[in-house]
């Protein structure tokens, strides 16, 4: 695994992934798939048809966290993507971005963060979670793109 920080309402985690960028990118913009290699998603279902991109919306559903409207708020195909939740008094901004390493490696960097009045509450109440999910994520990504898929 690469870093961790945690300030207050903000998590990144980074992890070295024996795989190519077009191999992990292909992995996370397939976010209906997520369910299939991490565990702290329940569903992902798209709520439009047409390629996934800026703009694209998707309904979450996590374990202890329920059901969540994701809005893509960031996009730079095969590299990177950000997404926006909104709830009661706080919105969370998740980050998803690869980089190339030598021999055909990759880095993918993992962020949430919570801004709004009531965030650095949630983050009480939630943080540990929040982290333990980001954290398996992050393991959980790696081990499917090492699994000898196509095109790893």
């Amino acid at each position: 695994m690469g870093g961790r920080k945690f300030g207050g309402v903000r998590y990144e985690i980074a992890v070295d992934v024996d795989g190519s960028v077009e191999r992990v990118w292909d992995v996370l913009a397939d976010v209906e798939s997520w369910p299939g290699w991490t565990p702290t998603m329940t569903s992902v279902r798209r709520l439009e048809d047409g390629a996934f991109g800026l703009d694209s919306t998707a309904e979450v559903r996590q374990p202890k966290l329920g059901r969540n409207v994701w809005r893509v708020s960031g996009w730079e195909p095969g590299r990177r993507f950000e997404w926006t939740t909104n709830g009661p008094g706080v919105t969370t901004r998740a980050d998803h971005r690869i980089e190339a390493l030598d021999g055909g490696r990759s880095r993918v960097t993992l962020e949430v963060e919570m801004t709004g009045p009531l965030a650095g509450v949630v983050s009480l109440l939630a943080g540990g979670m929040t982290r333990r999910f980001v954290d398996t994520e992050a393991a959980s990504l790696k081990k499917h793109c090492e699994a000898g898929s196509p095109g790893a």
